[in-house]
C-alpha cells in the first residue's frame, strides 16, 4: 500500500473523543497518543454538546455501560452529525444480552455512523446472521464473513469493519481483505477498542471520499504494529505484546506500512 494518512495523523494530532468502556479507556488513550493522536475521554452528559465541537472525531464503545451513559452516547452522536465530525460505533458484545442489544439498536435508530467496528459476533449478529458467539468474544460460525461486512455497511449506510485474523472492511460495494496481525492480539484485553479509536483518528484526517482509504491504513497500521511488536515474542508473553504494541504504534513508520501491509480487494 502506499500509505497517506499516517503522516497527515501525526501532523495535524487530532483530537478523538471516545465515550468508552472502564477496561478500555487507559489503553485507548495511551495508544492513541502512540500513534499521534489527542484522546479526550469523557462520557458526562453534560459536556455531549461542547466536547464533540472541540473534537475531530467521536468513538462509542458500549463494552461497559454505566449511569448515564447511553443518554450521552446519543447527545454526542447527534451532536457529532451536526457538525460533520466522523462517528465510529463499538458495538462490544452486543449479542450477548438484551440490554446491549436495545443500547445498540437505539444508538443506531438516532445516530448516523460513518463506520461500524466488531469482532465477527458482534457484527453478525447487526447483520441478523447466525454465529455462535460468547460474551464479548468473536465465537464461530460458517456464513461468509465478507458478505457479513457487506450487509452491515449496506443495512446502516457506513463502512463495516470486522476485525480478526483477517480483517474485513465494506463500503457496501467494496471489500478489502486485511492479512496482517498476530494471535497475541486477542490474548490482551480491549485490543480491539483500541482499533476501534485509533479508526476514529484516521477517519479525523480523511475527507469523506477518503473514508475508506482511511480506515484500511488506519487498521492496516495496527495490524503491522502488532505483528512487529510479537515478532520476538512467545506466545505466553502477553504482558510484553502489551507494552510492546504501544511502543510499535509510536515508532510505525509510512515505510513499514508500504512494506508489510498484505491487502486483497473482492
Amino acid at each position: 500500500m502506499q500509505s497517506k494518512f499516517l503522516s497527515r495523523l501525526r501532523e495535524r494530532n487530532p483530537l478523538v473523543h471516545n465515550i468508552t468502556n472502564i477496561v478500555a479507556a487507559n489503553f485507548s488513550a495511551n495508544g492513541l497518543l502512540a500513534i499521534g493522536a489527542s484522546p479526550i475521554m469523557s462520557a458526562n452528559l453534560e459536556e455531549m454538546v461542547e466536547v464533540p465541537k472541540i473534537s475531530q472525531a467521536l468513538v462509542i464503545n458500549i463494552g461497559t455501560l454505566l449511569g448515564k451513559e447511553i443518554d450521552a452516547m446519543v447527545l454526542a452522536g447527534k451532536t457529532a452529525n451536526e457538525i460533520g465530525i466522523p462517528v465510529v460505533l463499538d458495538p462490544v458484545g452486543v449479542g450477548a444480552t438484551t440490554f446491549r442489544q436495545q443500547t445498540v439498536s437505539a444508538l443506531l435508530n438516532q445516530v448516523k455512523f460513518t463506520a461500524i467496528r466488531g469482532n465477527a459476533g458482534e457484527l453478525a449478529y447487526l447483520a441478523n446472521v447466525q454465529w455462535a458467539a460468547k460474551g464479548v468474544d468473536a465465537g464461530n460460525g460458517k456464513a461468509n464473513l465478507g458478505e457479513i461486512a457487506h450487509k452491515v455497511a449496506r443495512q446502516y449506510g457506513c463502512i463495516a469493519i470486522i476485525s480478526g485474523e483477517t480483517d474485513f472492511i465494506s463500503d457496501g460495494s467494496r471489500l478489502a481483505k486485511l492479512q496482517n496481525g498476530t494471535p497475541l492480539f486477542p490474548k490482551i484485553t480491549a485490543s480491539g477498542c483500541l482499533l476501534s479509536a485509533i479508526c476514529g483518528a484516521f477517519l479525523a484526517v480523511a475527507e469523506p471520499q477518503d473514508y475508506f482509504a482511511a480506515l484500511i491504513e488506519g487498521c492496516s497500521a495496527y495490524a503491522i504494529a502488532g505483528e512487529i511488536a510479537a515478532e520476538p515474542l512467545s506466545a505466553t508473553q502477553n504482558g510484553q505484546f502489551f507494552v510492546g504494541l504501544l511502543d510499535q504504534l509510536a515508532c510505525l513508520s509510512p515505510e513499514h506500512l508500504n512494506q508489510y501491509a498484505r491487502i486483497s480487494y473482492e
